[in-house]
């Protein structure tokens, strides 16, 4: 059974940092194309990253860019999502996907339906 797992959410004040940690089971998580995914309360599900396992390529929302930084550990059995300068917009469910493809690209990075398997989610608070 596939299982992708988040952690790492919290609360911190406004220029703070948190570290999100994606981690997937049962499928080829190493050379993945991975997403990060989030949802504030009320809005839709926006893409924030994608990170291809393969050769490390990423794709970066313009609305944490600068800010947020992909990165994966040595075995490239876990994905980080390292957020810096958090501001109180940065509230929401963070969400780690995988996608069967093993690079991210323009066509896909930012697509929903592209992502196969899905993570419950990590809430991040950010408070002002």
């Amino acid at each position: 059974q596939v299982q992708v797992t988040e952690s790492g959410g919290g609360s911190v004040e406004a220029g703070g940092s948190l570290r999100l940690s994606c981690t997937a089971s049962g499928l080829g998580f190493k050379y993945a194309a991975v997403g990060w995914f989030r949802q504030a309360p009320g809005k839709e599900r926006e893409a924030i990253m994608c990170n291809s396992g393969f050769d490390d390529t990423t794709y970066v929302a313009t609305s944490v860019k600068g800010r947020f930084t992909a990165s994966r550990d040595s075995p490239k059995t876990t994905l980080f999502l390292q957020m810096n300068n958090l501001e109180p917009e940065d509230t929401a469910a963070y969400y780690c996907a995988v996608s069967h493809y093993s690079h991210c690209s323009p066509d896909m990075w930012n697509q929903e339906e592209k992502y196969r398997y899905w993570g419950h989610g990590t809430q991040v608070a950010v408070s002002s």
